[in-house]
């Protein structure tokens, strides 16, 4: 495998873009759909007659939906590969965005639930492939900023479903004036959900037709037979480094998820009738930490800083998290903004810190296996974040549920600061790439050298 490595020529596909903006897409609109309910959770509640709670538990159907289905989707993955994942990912979201349509009436409320279970089954084949996607289609030199731009179309999406919502459905009384408002939202879902299913089935590729590193090189040359997924699961769950990064990536992502679940209720709770600005006060922690995201993937290709760049961010997280609470209940819009604003720079910007950190720790085990696990504890905190923090908000307030919070990344500051720089994937590029690049006296011939371009 290594000698087939060695001498395979390393190219890059120029349709690798396509398929990263492609993904991204598709991402972006399942995104949408997770929190479509929740930046408007008092209108749906109203149209439905239902509780928060209720409401709440449409957000996290995507998260308990992951923890079951990770595993098998992950060896479907092994064993299929990408493009049929990419297919049943993009068909599943398109199909549970036409399910809502059959939701427009008050006593529907199970025909919604039903789309947004759908919608949350297509999460499973979309939410651990961004470094997967990296690793088969971009070179060592780009990986993280491939990486970091697959993320960016989750959040994106999570960054619209804060702001369009809002928009297009405002709070009315007349039920059938809501159920209209609705149904435009849902009816323009689902055709951009559909045309990104065409375009998939057109346009989506299992891999390059050459490797576009050395480490996937290496990686493409090894025998089927010789890979086993049990195996491979059990050797990251004996890597003490990827265990830290589990469960600290788990606390990090899953304060996120129940910060973007709660957030209408606590501006709303602090702010009544601003439902438009809790959409853009969710839509500023969005991008601001898409820019980060971007700016980490970036600063990684460039450093492989992966330890201290993690660790710096998830302080600032930690420093973000804490200015938001205690600015939250001042009285002054902008300056939620603001902290709002730091505070998504730096959680979400972790989020593809995480996929690329645990891609170097357990290489060369496949990417879409170890981002899966990671996204496993991120819904498990995330359930657990988003239903105490609930609970808490209800009996003492928002402050005391955003401390709640504030603790949990704390926890996960200081676990982070163990977690060493073992990074695998780094030194199987630069082995190869010196082992291919060695000079071998062949006689009467020039030295040998690497046919690989990048």
């Amino acid at each position: 495998g290594e000698a087939a490595a060695g001498t395979a020529e390393v190219r890059l596909s120029r349709r690798r873009w396509a398929v990263l903006l492609l993904f991204s897409g598709y991402s972006l609109c399942n995104a949408f759909q997770w929190i479509q309910y929740s930046s408007i959770n008092n209108v749906f509640m109203g149209f439905y007659g239902v509780s928060a709670f209720a409401i709440d538990w449409l957000s996290m159907s995507y998260m308990l939906a992951y923890i079951p289905l990770l595993f098998p989707v992950a060896w479907l993955l092994d064993r299929k590969g990408l493009r049929l994942i990419a297919l049943v990912g993009s068909a599943l979201n398109a199909l549970g965005a036409w399910v809502k349509l059959g939701s427009l009436k008050p006593h529907l409320f199970p025909v919604t639930v039903l789309g947004q279970v759908i919608c949350s089954l297509a999460q499973v084949f979309i939410l651990g492939m961004p470094s997967h996607i990296a690793s088969v289609w971009f070179g060592s030199h780009e990986v993280s900023t491939a990486c970091s731009i697959a993320v960016f179309g989750n959040q994106l999406g999570i960054a619209v479903g804060f702001l369009v919502p809002p928009v297009l459905v405002p709070n009315v009384e007349n039920v059938e004036k809501l159920a209209y408002h609705i149904s435009i939202m849902f009816f323009i879902t689902a055709g951009v959900a559909t045309a990104l299913f065409i375009l998939v089935v057109i346009v989506f590729k299992e891999k390059p037709l050459h490797p576009p590193s050395r480490a996937q090189a290496l990686i493409q040359s090894r025998q089927t037979e010789e890979y086993s997924y049990v195996r491979s699961i059990l050797r990251l769950l004996r890597n003490a480094n990827f265990l830290l990064l589990m469960v600290t990536y788990g606390l990090n992502t899953g304060c996120f998820y129940a910060l973007s679940t709660l957030l209408n209720r606590m501006v709303i709770h602090h702010y009544p009738g601003e439902e438009v600005n809790a959409g853009r006060i969710g839509l500023t922690i969005i991008l601001s930490g898409m820019v980060g995201a971007l700016i980490s993937g970036i600063w990684l290709d460039r450093t492989k800083t992966y330890k201290w760049t993690t660790l710096v961010v998830y302080i600032m997280s930690l420093v973000g998290m804490i200015a938001y609470t205690f600015t939250l209940n001042l009285g002054h819009l902008w300056v939620v903004f603001v902290t709002a604003g730091v505070l998504g720079f730096f959680m979400t910007g972790y989020l593809p810190l995480g996929f690329e950190f645990a891609a170097e720790l357990t290489y060369p085990e496949s990417e879409g296996t170890s981002s899966g696990l990671l996204n496993v504890s991120a819904q498990i905190f995330g359930i657990a974040f988003t239903i105490g923090q609930g609970q808490i908000m209800d009996r003492f307030g928002t402050m005391a549920g955003n401390i709640f919070l504030c603790s949990f990344l704390f926890l996960g500051t200081v676990m982070t600061a163990f977690i060493k720089a073992d990074l695998r994937r780094q030194r199987a590029n630069l082995d190869n790439e010196q082992t291919v690049s060695k000079p071998r006296f062949n006689p009467g011939c020039a030295p040998a050298t690497s046919s690989g371009r990048y």
